[in-house]
C-alpha cells in the first residue's frame, strides 16, 4: 500500500475489537463442548452457536473495514487450501455411498462450517495487522485465554462438581478431568495448546505474573486430564521454545527445571506409577494397536480407495474386529481418513498436511514458531484422538484457523473504491 495512513488515536476501537475476538474464539471453542446430558440440547448448542459466531465473525470483520480498512488482501500457499477444499469435495461426494447419509452430511456440514469462521476471523486480524500496525492483539493470546478460561472452568468444576467435571475410568479406580462434557485426551490437548499460546506471552512479557498464573492453571489442568500424549506434546512445545530462545543463562535453568520435573510427570501420568497392567495399556496404546490392525487387514478392503463415506469406518455404526473393541471411531485422524475416504482420501490429506508444513516453515521465525508450536499438540492428537481430519471437533479449528493464516498476505495496491473508502473513513488523505 503506497499511501501513507493518518495518525490517530485507535485505543478504544482496538480494545473493543480484541474483546470482541476473544468472546467469539470463547464461544465458538465452548461449543464443542457438551454442556447437557439432553442430547437435543446439546445439537442446538452446537449448531445455534456455531452459526452464531461464524456471523459474528463476519461482523466484526465488517466493523473493522466500516472503522477504516480496506479488504485488499491478497493469498499465498494456494495448494495448501486448494487440497483441503479437494478433501472437503470428497467428503461430500461420498454421501452417496455413505450408509448413514444424515451422519456423514452432519459431520461434514459442521466441519465445512468452521473453516468460513477462520477466514472471517483471520482476515480480521491481517486487517488489523494492515491498517493499524502498532496493535497488540495476537492470535497466540487468544488462543491462549481462550484455554485458560475453559480449563479454569473445569478445574473449579472439579472442586464444587466432582461428579459432574471427572471422569471415571478402569472400574472407577481412575479419575480424570473432562467429564461427560469432554473427552480427557481432548481437554487436554486444549490446554496444551494453550499453553502454546501463553508461552508467547510469557516470551514478549505480557502481563508476566498474570500469564505465569495460568500458564500454572493450564498445567494443573493437563495433569489431571492424565493425558498422555498431550503431556508429550507440551514438552515438546517447552523444548521447542527454549532451542528458540536467544537467552541462555534462562534456557539452561528451564531444562534443568525440565529434567527434574518431566521424570516424575511422566512415571505418575504416562507410566501410571509403574503398574504392570497400565504398562501394557502404554505398549498397546490402551488397545488401539490392535483395532487398527483389524482396520487395515479386515475392514479396508471392503472399500479400499474411496471407503465407507465421510466420517463413517464401515457399513454398520460400528466397526468389530475378530479379536478387537466395537468402535465407531478409529481414535486416528489418519486410519479415520483412510477408512472413511479410502487411499485416495489419505493421499489428499498427507499431502495437504505436507504443504501447509511447508507454508508454516516459509513464515518469518516469530510466526514460523507460532504456527509449529500451535502444531505440536494438535498432530501429536491426531495419532490418538479425533485430530485435525476427524469427527467435529476444535482441533480442526485451530488447524482451519492455521490454513488460512498461511494462505493470506497483505495486498499493496487498492482500488479507486477502496481509496475513496479511506479518505472517508479519514485512514488516508485525499487522492
Amino acid at each position: 500500500m503506497s499511501m501513507k495512513l493518518l495518525d490517530r488515536d485507535h485505543s478504544v476501537f482496538l480494545r473493543r475489537i480484541n474483546w470482541q475476538l476473544f468472546l467469539v474464539l470463547l464461544v465458538m471453542v465452548a461449543c464443542f463442548f457438551t454442556w447437557s446430558e439432553n442430547i437435543n440440547v446439546t445439537r442446538a448448542i452446537k449448531l445455534v452457536g456455531r452459526l452464531g459466531m461464524l456471523g459474528v465473525s463476519w461482523s466484526i470483520y465488517r466493523r473493522i473495514l466500516n472503522y477504516g480498512a480496506a479488504d485488499n488482501l491478497n493469498t499465498k500457499n494456494p495448494l495448501s487450501p486448494a487440497l483441503y477444499a479437494i478433501y472437503l469435495l470428497l467428503g461430500f461426494v461420498s454421501f452417496m455411498w455413505s450408509t448413514n447419509i444424515g451422519y456423514s452430511a452432519l459431520q461434514w456440514f459442521m466441519t465445512a462450517q468452521t473453516i468460513f469462521f477462520c477466514f472471517f476471523f483471520i482476515k480480521s486480524l491481517f486487517l488489523l495487522d494492515q491498517y493499524f500496525p502498532n496493535h497488540s492483539i495476537r492470535l497466540f493470546n487468544l488462543i491462549g485465554n481462550t484455554a485458560f478460561v475453559l480449563v479454569f472452568i473445569f478445574v473449579i468444576g472439579m472442586y464444587l462438581l466432582p461428579n459432574e467435571f471427572y471422569r471415571l475410568t478402569h472400574g472407577g479406580e481412575e479419575a480424570r478431568l473432562g467429564g461427560y462434557m469432554m473427552n480427557p485426551n481432548e481437554l487436554g490437548m486444549l490446554a496444551g495448546v494453550g499453553i502454546a499460546g501463553l508461552l508467547f506471552d510469557l516470551r514478549r512479557n505480557h502481563q508476566k505474573w498474570a500469564t505465569i498464573f495460568k500458564l500454572i492453571v493450564l498445567f494443573y489442568g493437563l495433569y489431571e486430564t492424565g493425558s498422555r500424549s498431550s503431556l508429550v506434546g507440551v514438552f515438546l512445545i517447552i523444548l521447542f521454545h527454549l532451542y528458540q530462545s536467544e537467552q541462555k543463562k534462562i534456557t539452561l535453568i528451564a531444562v534443568v527445571v525440565l529434567m527434574i520435573v518431566a521424570p516424575f510427570a511422566i512415571y505418575k501420568i504416562v507410566l501410571k506409577d509403574g503398574d504392570p497392567e497400565r504398562m501394557e495399556e502404554v505398549l498397546t496404546l490402551t488397545g488401539r494397536l490392535p483395532f487398527w490392525n483389524a482396520l487395515i487387514l479386515e475392514g479396508l478392503p471392503r472399500e479400499p480407495l474411496l471407503g465407507f463415506g465421510f466420517m463413517r469406518i464401515d457399513y454398520k455404526e460400528y466397526f468389530q474386529g475378530k479379536n478387537t473393541y466395537p468402535g465407531k471411531m478409529t481414535h486416528n485422524t489418519f486410519m479415520q481418513v483412510l477408512m472413511n475416504l479410502g487411499l485416495i482420501g489419505l493421499a489428499i490429506v498427507l499431502l495437504q498436511l505436507m504443504f501447509t508444513l511447508m507454508a508454516i516453515w516459509r513464515e518469518d521465525p516469530e510466526k514460523r514458531l507460532m504456527l509449529l508450536s500451535l502444531m505440536i499438540p494438535l498432530l501429536i492428537n491426531s495419532f490418538t484422538e479425533f485430530g485435525i481430519f476427524g469427527e467435529s471437533n476444535f482441533g480442526i479449528l485451530y488447524y482451519q484457523l492455521i490454513i488460512v493464516y498461511i494462505s493470506l498476505q497483505p495486498g499493496k495496491i487498492l482500488t479507486l473504491k477502496q481509496k475513496l473508502h479511506l479518505v472517508k473513513t479519514k485512514r488516508i488523505e485525499g487522492i
